[in-house]
Formats: C-alpha cells, structure tokens, sequence
C-alpha cells in the first residue's frame, strides 16, 4: 500500500466544515437508551453514531454486549434521525452481520489489530465492501503491526479506510487509562500523511475531564477526527463510565475545538508550523516525564547509600556517563557544549535528591 490522495477521498467527500467526529455510548445497553442519546446528538457536529455491540472485555464475567439485537437498535437510530452508523466488528460473524444491517462504518478495536489472523480473516469476510473500515492501533506500541492490519484490508479491496490512535498499555505508572505515545501516531502520518487519521481520546484519557485537552492537542497534530464516548448518564453506564461525557458535554466541546479557517496564504506558513509546535510540545512532556523518573531512581539510590554510609558523589560513575552521553549526543546532532550543560544540571538535581534523603 502506497500514500495516494486517493486514501482520503471518503472523507474529502463529505465536505466537512469541522474535523470527523464520532460519538456514542461505549455500549448499546437498550433499545431507549440507544435512541435517547441519538436523539440528543442528531442535531449536533456529530457524523456517525456510534455503539459497542459486542464488547470483548479483558475478564470474563463483565458484560460483553448485547450483540446482534443492538443492530436493529441502530437501523432504529438511522430511521429515526438519519444518522449513518457505526460498531466495533471482531470477527467474520460480527462483519457478516453488520453488513447485512446497512452499518455505515466499521471498526476494528485493538485486541484484534494485534493478531494479523483475526485481521486477515476480517479482511476476507469483508473483501470489496464500499463500507468505511478503521482500524485502531493494536494494544501495544507496534507501528509495523498497525499498519499491516489496514493493509491486509486494502489487499482485499476495501479502499475507504483509515486509522483510530486509542493510545497503548503500559505497565508504567500514568495519568493517561492508555499512553497516547504521540510521537508513534507522528510516525504514521509521517507514512501515511493522506490516511485519514482519528483520535479516540476517550480510550487514551479514561477520564472524561481529560478529553478535551487531549482532542485538542490531536487537533494540532493534524488528526482528521474525534471518537468520544457520550451517554445521557455516564455514571451508570454499563462499561467504562469514568471516560463519557453527556451529550451536552460534548457539544461544548467541540464547540471549543472547532478549527477556523485561514486564509491561503496563512494557511500555508500557520498549519505547518502548529504542527511542528504541536510535536515539539509532545516531546517536551516525554522529556519531562522521563526526567522524573531519572530523579524517581536517583531517590532509591539515596535511599541505598543511607543505608549503607555511602557519600552521594561517586566521581567515577559520573565521569563515564558524561563521556558516554557526550559520544551519544553526537551521534545525534547535539554539540559537546549542549550535552554537558544539560546532564551537570540534570546530575545536580540528582545530587540535591539524594542529600535531600541522606540528611533527612
């Protein structure tokens, strides 16, 4: 598969005046409950409705989905208020079924991107479909196993295709349910800069007072749209109630979110460099975050050299890793200069740590 114009062209059709957006409950829990918060969204910036049908949950014993009755749900919901629709399909049975229900848009979650035998035997069962089939990104940080799962896809002719970032696992200690790691979603565009590209902050977040923040800061990295979980009572919902906001919310935040337009000229200088910013602001929270684990470790070695009488500064030790990280920093474009500035403040903040702990 190759980056064409042509990737983007389902999306460019609709014309859109604000990024694609997507909204819904986590899972179609009844018949009303569908068609209530539908009806709440019908008027709004939403373009697809979307509902869980079948959820494949991490343990056994939660509930997984009303399954197949939800799609008559949802052919409800397109009667009733002309919204096109959309659910999650995991198998060759979830896309027979869907199809024979007129779903506008499928989705392929992560616990499936990740086995290149579920995707090749969803590609199969929906080889030539004029549907639209994103896939979101598997549950760990593999770009190779991202991609190859929507081009298993395009191999079986589907053309109207993009991607879902719904952030990765991560044992690492977070604010975030899933780590967005944006500079892997950078690197998909960077591949694939016509693939149409969604954000499912919901997913990433687990926190509904998180997800505008992180809509926006996908907006600025270019992202084509916005899945978010909606429900009239996120509370009680029945599967992930910390991450959906009401209806109402929702419409306030993409009222907040929406882009403007500028002019040509401006556009042209504007929109490349807020993206340029946008990543940078990306890795300078990685920065940050990764230094505060440096000093998390540079703690417990305090702590050890208490313990055993050991004087904070090791001369040795920290000669090496500026020799190393000088050649390092070499190798990647940074001047000796810059390296040794950086990592004698970041070894006096390691100091300041550890004398901090051994004097009480």
């Amino acid at each position: 598969m190759k980056n064409t114009k042509e990737l983007r062209t389902w999306l460019d059709d609709m014309n859109l005046p604000h990024p694609l957006v997507i909204a819904g409950p986590c899972s179609a829990e009844t018949e009303e409950q569908v068609l209530e918060i539908a009806h709440e969204l019908k008027d709004s910036d939403v373009n697809y409705y979307r509902a869980g049908i079948w959820k494949p949950r991490t343990r056994p014993g939660n509930f997984e989905g009303v399954g197949a009755l939800g799609l008559g749900w949802l052919k409800k919901v397109k009667e009733e208020t002309g919204m096109k629709t959309c659910t999650e399909v995991a198998n060759a049975a979830h896309c027979k079924l869907a199809l024979e229900n007129d779903v506008d848009l499928l989705w392929i979650g992560a616990r499936s991107t990740v086995s290149p035998f579920i995707m090749q035997e969803i590609a199969d069962a929906l080889q030539g479909t004029d549907k639209i089939v994103l896939v979101k990104n598997p549950v760990n940080p593999d770009l190779a196993l991202w991609l190859g799962g929507i081009e298993r896809l395009y191999t079986a002719g589907i053309k109207n295709l993009g991607a879902i970032h719904r952030g990765f696992s991560t044992y690492d200690k977070s604010k975030y349910r899933n780590n967005p790691n944006w500079q892997l979603a950078i690197e998909f565009q960077d591949k694939f800069p016509d693939l149409p590209l969604i954000c499912d902050p919901s997913h990433i977040t687990g926190n509904r007072e998180m997800i505008q923040d992180v809509s926006q800061v996908a907006l600025d990295l270019n992202f084509d749209g916005l899945m978010i979980e909606t429900h009239t009572n996120p509370d009680k919902a029945w599967s992930d109630a910390a991450q959906q906001v009401t209806p109402t919310k929702l419409k306030s935040i993409m009222e907040e979110l929406k882009i403007k337009k500028e002019t040509e000229t401006a556009s042209s200088y504007r929109e490349p460099l807020e993206n340029l910013r946008a990543q940078i602001n990306v890795v300078d929270d990685q920065l940050i975050e990764l230094l505060g684990k440096r000093m998390q470790v540079a703690d417990k070695i305090g702590e050890l050299k208490k313990d055993q009488n050991v004087a904070v500064l090791q001369s040795r030790r920290w000669n090496e890793i500026l020799g190393n990280m000088v050649l390092e920093g070499n190798n990647r474009g940074l001047s000796e200069e810059f390296v040794l500035k950086m990592f004698k403040a970041i070894h006096q903040e390691s100091i300041n740590h550890q004398e901090k702990i051994i004097n009480g």
